[in-house]
């Protein structure tokens, strides 16, 4: 365990020395953020004052150094636009993001396992039909468009739900958190909702593959012809045994909910690091850009770690320390 945790280490500082270095040049290199920051009609007096002060005046290597350094202290640089720390920014941001990301992977899960057994073991029948059918639409609509018709469903014509924001949240170590409340919980459904679809889907598609393929085998076929109930033989001997993928999937769905929530958090105007982002690169503030990868890439390898954790535990025969 040591060894792996050491091995894990190792590798997880290379890969965001490498990603930093990527990261860093890419944005770096495009655009001027100056032209966001200062008025087109400054006097070039005022614009050499604005890029030295922000030390874009320096070679990219030389700013690429600074960078380096500050980070390795837990320093990102300072947000052009709000003129504060770009990893504080992040991290005020990121409760929230959280939040929906949770909140919509436990609806894939909680929903999309037992719809993948159903179908899985009722494969010919209509119910197991429609449930792949249904699974079709959430790999195929766009979000985008699926909470748009959730407002206006939902908010606009049924009125039972908000349109926006996060509500109502109750502190807890200083974090905010929205659904414990009756208010932050009406707010989070709608994009919590429309965020599952997606990893839903894939869940159901790869339990009802897994189910098949377990359901033939022939410990299976000795539980039945032992009278097993059939809950027992699913709980004890199928679901087990389909879990290992699963875990891969969903850790991997996660970090991309995680990473990738801008779309839904814009449509439903929800305060996480998606919108903050939108907004950073509309003005190139590019400290909160390199942050908000960073720190998707760190959250990447924590979900890794974890998910490698969970094959020993659920497979003793996958040795984490191999």
């Amino acid at each position: 365990m040591t060894v792996f945790l050491v091995r894990r280490m190792i590798q997880s500082v290379i890969i965001l020395w490498v990603m930093s270095l990527l990261v860093f040049t890419g944005v770096y290199a495009i655009g001027n953020p100056v032209d966001m920051l200062i008025d087109p009609q400054s006097s070039q007096e005022v614009r050499e004052t604005a890029i030295r002060n922000l030390g874009l005046d320096r070679p990219l290597w030389v700013q690429y150094i600074v960078f380096l350094k500050g980070a390795v202290r837990g320093n990102l640089g300072n947000s052009f636009i709000y003129n504060m720390p770009a990893l504080k920014l992040i991290t005020q941001r990121l409760p929230a993001t959280l939040e929906l990301a949770t909140s919509a992977m436990m609806i894939a899960i909680f929903v999309g396992l037992p719809l993948g057994i159903v179908a899985g073991l009722k494969s010919k029948s209509a119910i197991g039909r429609g449930i792949m059918t249904c699974s079709i639409l959430g790999f195929s609509l766009p979000n985008f468009w699926v909470g748009l018709m959730f407002v206006m469903i939902f908010s606009i014509t049924l009125g039972w739900l908000p349109t926006s924001g996060r509500g109502e949240t109750v502190e807890i170590f200083g974090i905010g958190i929205s659904f414990l409340t009756i208010d932050g919980l009406k707010h989070l459904i709608l994009p919590a909702l429309t965020l599952s679809l997606f990893p839903l889907a894939l869940i159901i598609r790869l339990t009802k593959a897994g189910v098949e393929e377990t359901w033939l085998s022939e410990f299976v076929k000795f539980a039945r012809s032992k009278g097993l109930t059939m809950n027992r033989i699913i709980l004890v001997h199928i679901l087990k045994n389909i879990l290992i993928p699963v875990v891969t999937v969903t850790g991997i769905q996660f970090g991309m909910l995680l990473a990738f929530a801008v779309v839904t958090e814009t449509v439903f105007a929800w305060p996480g690091m998606g919108k903050l982002i939108i907004d950073s690169i509309n003005y190139l503030d590019r400290p909160v850009i390199v942050a908000y990868l960073l720190v998707t890439v760190i959250i990447f390898i924590i979900i890794n770690l974890i998910v490698d954790t969970l094959y020993s535990v659920l497979d003793p025969r996958v040795g984490i320390g191999e």
